[in-house]
Parts: C-alpha cells; sequence; structure tokens
C-alpha cells in the first residue's frame, strides 16, 4: 500500500493527469455526442455510436501513461525511487496499478457520460443497455483503457524517452494498424490479428457497420468472440509488459 500511495502522489503532483483525464473525457463525450446528433434514418443512432469517441480518449490517456514512466527517466527520479525500493519490480507494478486504475476509471465515466449524452442528444432514439453487446460497448471501454495504460507503461520502460516513447503510440494506434489493413488482399486476414483492432472489436461486436470501423463500415470476418478479441489484446500487451519489466531490471536506471 505504501508504493501504491507513493506512486499516486508522483503521477497527480505532475501536470500530466490534470490536461489528460479531462481532455479524454471531453474527446469521448464530445465526439460521441457529435456522431450522434449526426444520426439520421438511414445510420439511425445506436449504442455503439454515442461511443465513437473513445479511441480519441484512448490516445490521450496512454500518452499519459508513457508520460508517468518516461518523466521520471527525464529528471532522474527514478534513480532514487530505485535506491529506496531495491526491488524495481514492485515500483513498477505499483505504478502500473496506479496509472491502470485511473486510466481504467477515466474511460468508464467517459464512456457512460457519452451514453447519457447521447439520450439527451437523440431522446426518440432507443439507447438502452438491452443486450450483452450494449453493455460490453459501453462499460467495456474501461477493460480496454485498462489494458492499453499497461501497454503504454511498457512502452515508457522501453524507450524511457517522452517524445520517441508518445511518438511510437501515437504512430502506432493512428497510423500503422490503419496502413496495414488497407493494404488489398492482406489488410482483412491481418486485421483480426492486430491487438487494437481486437480491442475494438471486443467493444463494437453486434454494433452496425459504421461503428465497428468508424464510418467506413466494416467487412472483416473475426475468426473469434469478442471476449477472445479483448484476451488477444491483453496477451499480446502482457508479453511486452514481461519484456519491459526483465529489461528494466538489467539496465543502469
Amino acid at each position: 500500500m505504501t508504493l501504491l500511495a507513493v506512486e499516486r502522489i508522483k503521477l497527480f503532483s505532475t501536470r500530466s493527469p490534470t490536461f489528460s483525464i479531462p481532455l479524454a473525457l471531453g474527446f469521448a463525450v464530445g465526439l460521441g455526442a457529435m456522431f450522434t446528433s449526426q444520426s439520421d434514418d438511414e445510420n439511425p443512432a445506436t449504442v455503439g455510436v454515442t461511443q465513437m469517441g473513445y479511441s480519441s480518449g484512448l490516445i490521450v490517456m496512454m500518452a499519459m501513461a508513457t508520460l508517468s514512466v518516461t518523466t521520471e527517466y527525464r529528471y532522474n527520479t527514478i534513480r532514487l525511487t530505485f535506491q529506496a525500493v531495491p526491488r524495481r519490480a514492485a515500483v513498477l507494478l505499483a505504478k502500473t496499478g496506479v496509472v491502470v486504475l485511473v486510466s481504467a476509471v477515466t474511460g468508464l465515466i467517459g464512456a457512460f457520460a457519452a451514453w447519457g449524452l447521447g439520450q439527451l442528444v437523440k431522446s426518440d432514439a432507443d439507447l438502452a443497455l438491452d443486450s450483452g453487446g450494449d453493455w460490453r460497448a459501453v462499460a467495456g471501454v474501461g477493460l480496454v483503457y485498462a489494458v492499453a495504460a499497461v501497454l503504454a507503461v511498457a512502452v515508457g520502460l522501453l524507450v524511457r524517452h517522452s517524445a520517441a516513447a508518445i511518438a511510437v503510440v501515437l504512430v502506432y494506434t493512428l497510423l500503422l494498424e490503419t496502413v496495414v489493413t488497407s493494404i488489398p488482399a492482406l489488410g482483412e486476414h491481418v486485421q483480426p490479428w492486430l491487438p487494437f483492432k481486437a480491442a475494438n472489436y471486443f467493444l463494437t461486436d453486434g454494433q452496425p457497420d459504421r461503428v465497428t470501423e468508424g464510418v467506413s463500415g466494416n467487412t472483416v470476418d473475426y475468426p473469434y468472440g469478442p471476449w477472445i478479441g479483448l484476451l488477444f489484446f491483453a496477451g499480446i500487451t502482457a508479453a511486452i509488459y514481461v519484456v519491459s519489466l526483465i529489461t528494466t531490471q538489467k539496465r543502469d536506471a
């Protein structure tokens, strides 16, 4: 508990959470409301449509999670921490736990706020959480944010430099998977095995095509169920996180 308290204090003593949390909530709620308000008879408002801003908020929270690590390397406070607590794994697990909790709560609040605002924006639409897919589309956002936070911490531990680590996160989440899935004759076969696409499938399975892959529609069939998609995302993340812990143990602080 002491380590968790210390890591909580260190995280909130920086400016990153102060800007990141409101920004992530703003993206999730604002974009969700915008897409919901633009719904019509041809493209009706659904629970999934209210959550179409989640990915923008996710990127912001991943940047915050990355900075929670790289900022310590930048100012060499990580060296003092490791001197005070020689068990590096314990320190990093505590740091990860705090970041994961903050990210998960932010994602959950943003998702339910976006859903609630969607009901106000489109009061005549049926936005009740009537199915498992509807609940997964909203409540599942917190799980995706939590796993993504672990991945972002791992990237921060491996790269160490703030700008470079954030660049890796942004390039992969915003560009690389999209480019790969756009390759003719290859994209549709690779898409189910890309971690963020699997996470998106977990949230959007059962929703309209314009929700599953943005406004462009989705014709890819996933060879597994939505919960397996989340487990796949978590498994890839766990493997990278373990590598980051081992690397940190062997490196000089």
